[in-house]
């Protein structure tokens, strides 16, 4: 019997998956991570990583103005985009997430697709001028000290203590939308 690609189980993933193949394209390491349970990620970062709501709309909440994207690395492959991206807010031009994500392009509408691909609003955004249904599915807390790229990405003057999330954007049907981790700068 065959099974189609709707009826396999949902592949496992490492704690800092995509952005472990980010680093890996780049011929570098990334740099170690911890996994921490929610209770132990302090505020403000609890605040913005346990929850299950997207990250541009939580973070533009908390600090009262838009985001927009700046791209640091992308790659196209068939239906598979990755990038790596700085969320950027767009009146002070603060960096408020550094963050790895692959997107599966076949599962959004053309002008979506179109959006995604244009590279200039967050996929948040983008799930929600499009209606599109999505659920958010953390999956792990990580606590990490910045590297030079993530310094550089970040503006951080030197390595830092860090918090992020590793989360899956899935649409109505259960099917992975999006695979990605969240970093957030002190």
């Amino acid at each position: 019997m065959k099974t189609t690609k709707e009826e396999m189980p949902p592949p496992v993933y490492s704690d800092i998956y995509p952005l472990d193949e980010s680093y890996a394209a780049r011929g570098e390491t990334a740099p170690a991570i911890d996994r921490v349970e929610p209770a132990e990620v302090p505020e403000p970062y609890h605040s913005l990583l346990v929850h299950k709501t997207d990250m541009t709309s939580t973070l533009e909440k908390f600090h009262g103005e838009t985001l927009h994207v700046e791209v640091l690395t992308r790659d196209v492959r068939e239906n598979e985009y990755c990038r790596e991206v700085v969320l950027v807010l767009d009146g002070t031009q603060k960096r408020v997430e550094f963050g790895a994500i692959k997107i599966m392009l076949d599962l959004f509408p053309a002008e979506a697709r179109q959006e995604i691909l244009r590279a200039q609003q967050p996929l948040g955004r983008i799930l929600n001028t499009f209606n599109i249904q999505f659920s958010s599915r953390p999956g792990t807390f990580l606590r990490l000290t910045s590297d030079k790229f993530i310094d550089t990405a970040l503006q951080l003057q030197w390595p830092q203590l860090l918090y992020g999330r590793r989360n899956s954007l899935v649409d109505s049907r259960e099917r992975p939308l999006a695979e990605i981790v969240e970093i957030l700068p002190p």
